[in-house]
This record gives structure tokens, sequence and C-alpha cells, in this order.
């Protein structure tokens, strides 16, 4: 019996709560029973959302929804601060709540735009070859240095009492936790993180995601959920070409590229919207291959 055969795609996972992103990937790979799979950029345990799956193919264009921008609906409960900033750490601070929805959007004001944040202690972010998550179970809080953010947008979506909800669209490698603590400070009463869930990737909203549970019930057809590699590369310059310059390509050859500037990636399509793959321009009108689809080519897409 000839094994199953290995799908190509990517999906849309709406992340329960309480796994993480290696936990609900290794899921999905089963109910798939996928070789070879991967995830582009993780959730915490507790939070929930969009967490998108790459399967086969995929997993060579990945790295495309990496840079992409994120957004969430964030939950705040003001009044405290956790050593986490979130429901996974132990109280420290504990302050009077008297903010008002004039004050709060204010603040959130303020905090729009490019800024530097600190990575907290309780993230996965490597220093001389430890996670500092590590670091952080030890006692041990060491110097970390700042990342450029972007906060693309930054609303108020309700206020009541000491609980407060945000909307937050920002560039990669922002920590909501740490923005829940800096929000906090800034309002002058603390804050942490009681829910967080992402709701877009990129071009991906969280209405095109499916549950593990959904994924559990399709069964043999679970395959047939996932969308096609080329989504990855929705974003890149499209080349498309003819049959003989596809030929070229598959085979890991050059490729003319008129009026493409030198290290602009494309994605480059076949005959009949056959997806080949990713190639760089060298500036003399030259695109070479970076990543190939094994087969030559993916889903048809006009």
């Amino acid at each position: 019996m000839s094994a199953p055969q290995q799908p190509d795609g990517v999906l849309l996972l709406d992340k329960p709560p309480g796994f993480s992103s290696t936990q609900a990937l290794g899921r999905a790979k089963r109910l798939l029973k996928a070789r070879k799979a991967g995830h582009t950029g993780t959730l915490d345990p507790f939070a929930t959302g969009l967490l998108p799956l790459v399967f086969g193919e995929a997993t060579k264009f990945g790295r495309f929804l990496l840079d992409a921008t994120k957004a969430y609906s964030a939950t705040l409960r003001l009044g405290v601060e956790t050593t986490t900033g979130d429901t996974e750490g132990t109280e420290v601070v504990r302050l009077p709540v008297d903010v008002d929805p004039a004050l709060v959007d204010e603040v959130l004001a303020a905090f729009r735009g490019v800024r530097d944040q600190v990575p907290p202690m309780h993230s996965a972010v490597r220093v001389a070859g430890r996670r500092l998550y590590e670091l952080a179970r030890e006692g041990r809080e060491i110097e970390r240095a700042a990342r450029r953010i972007e906060i693309l947008s930054l609303e108020r979506e309700s206020l009541s009492g000491d609980q407060l909800v945000i909307t937050v669209a920002c560039s990669k490698g922002t920590y909501i936790r740490t923005l829940a603590m800096e929000l906090g400070r800034a309002l002058g009463c603390g804050a942490y993180l009681t829910a967080l869930r992402r709701t877009a990737v990129g071009p991906f909203g969280l209405a095109q995601a499916m549950t593990l549970d959904a994924l559990a019930e399709a069964g043999e057809d679970a395959a047939q959920r996932l969308l096609p590699v080329e989504v990855l590369v929705a974003g890149l310059p499209r080349l498309d070409c003819p049959e003989s310059e596809a030929t070229r390509f598959t085979q890991g050859r050059d490729i003319t590229a008129p009026g493409t500037a030198e290290g602009a990636e494309l994605a480059v399509f076949g005959p009949a919207g056959r997806f080949l793959g990713v190639g760089a321009a060298d500036g003399d009108h030259r695109l070479s291959p970076l990543r190939l689809m094994a087969t030559g080519g993916g889903s048809q897409v006009p």
C-alpha cells in the first residue's frame, strides 16, 4: 500500500487557548497525515486566534508571512501589573483605577507610530544562546536591547470599570503583553493582559480560519481545506512567463525579467497560472530562482 500523499498548502487555524503554537501544529499535522509542516509565527498558549500553518511545499514560502502585519483584540485588566504582563505571572503592583475614555484615547494616540520596545523576559528571544524565558524561570533578569516596532493602529473598543478592550494592528516583533504593561503605566494604574485574540495576519483574517475540531470533523477531506501555496506570495510582484521560460526556471536556470530592480523578489507563474516559485532579480534583466515548487507548479490561478 502506498503512503498517503503529502498535503501542500496553507491552513488558517483558529488556535484554541491552552495550546502552544507547536502543540497546535502537531495536532493539525496528525489530522492531515502530513510529514512536513511549520507555523509562521507563534501565539502564546493563553492566546487564541489566527495561526497560519504551512504544509509540504508551502514550508518553503512561509517566511513571506513572518514580516506581515498582525492585528489583535486584547483585553487588559487595569490596576494590576504582573511579572509576565499576562495571566501567567504573579501580581507585583496594585493601584487604584481612575481613568475615563478621554484619557484612554489620549494615551492610545501617543503609542501609535514607530517606537522602540524592549522584549519581555518571558519571551523566546535568544540572548547569548539562551531563551529569555529560560533565564526568567531561573529568577534572572538581564538587560535586553530594544527593538524598533510600529503600531499602525491602536483603538479603544470598550472600557468598563477595570476592563479595557483595545484593537491593535502592528509590525512583526511587537509584544502585546509589553504594550499592555506600557499602556497601564502611562495610564498611571498598571495593567496586564487577560485575553488576547489574533484577528489578522497580513492579508488573512480570522473569518477565513477553521478550528482543530472542524479539521477533525472533515476527516478524509481535511486536506481540501488548505489554501494553495501561492497565497503566501500574493504580496510579491507577479511574473507570468511562457512555457520555454517556465521550463528554464523550474530547472534552476535564470530567466528574463525586464525592468525589474536589483534584489527584487517576484512570484513566478507559468502557463495556465501554475505557480513555479520565487526568484530574485540581479539588476541585469535576469531573474534567478530562490525557491522552487518541487513539481514545478501549484494550483492554477488565473
